[in-house]
């Protein structure tokens, strides 16, 4: 399950999406957005939605993308594949975690959350929250970044043995 702004999102067994709530939402400039998912989208294996966007994750490690192309976050970087996580955030954020461990963002980076750390690997886990993304690595330490104006993204030092992360 998923939601979006008015909307809900739900996988089901046989690799399709249903969305029911508003069929079409008002992004912030009053431009309407149709928040059904694309005909034919089939072979999902996992679902994310922002405000106004939502993504799906296929089983051949491919993302896709609709909604609102608000922040540019329909722009999927060129040859992403081998995705195995998904996540959606903000107004026009995304999120996927590779199977090599590595993380991939894009959409909307007014206030940091595209800039992936340099050198971040060994990631097993992704959370997106409204401006800010948590990881969490193989060794059981979490990275954070983008917005920090409340302490989101100061780890905790010393934190370790971590077996699961969430953003708000």
């Amino acid at each position: 399950l998923a939601g979006g702004k008015d909307f809900s999102l739900a996988l089901q067994s046989d690799g399709t999406v249903v969305s029911w709530g508003a069929e079409t939402i008002f992004t912030g400039d009053g431009s309407p957005v149709d928040t059904s998912p694309p005909e034919g989208l089939n072979n999902v294996t996992a679902i994310a939605a922002s405000e106004y966007h939502s993504l799906a994750l296929k089983s051949d490690g491919t993302v896709v993308v609709w909604g609102d192309n608000w922040h540019n976050s329909y722009d999927i970087p060129e040859g992403l594949s081998d995705v195995i996580a998904i996540e959606a955030a903000g107004t026009g954020y995304n999120v996927a975690l590779k199977s090599d461990g590595t993380v991939v963002a894009w959409g909307d980076n007014s206030l940091g959350m595209t800039d992936v750390p340099e050198g971040l690997s060994n990631v097993i886990a992704i959370e997106a929250g409204r401006h800010h993304i948590v990881a969490l690595k193989s060794d059981g330490t979490v990275v954070s970044w983008g917005r920090n104006n409340k302490g989101q993204t100061n780890v905790p030092a010393g934190l370790s043995n971590v077996v699961a992360v969430e953003a708000g």
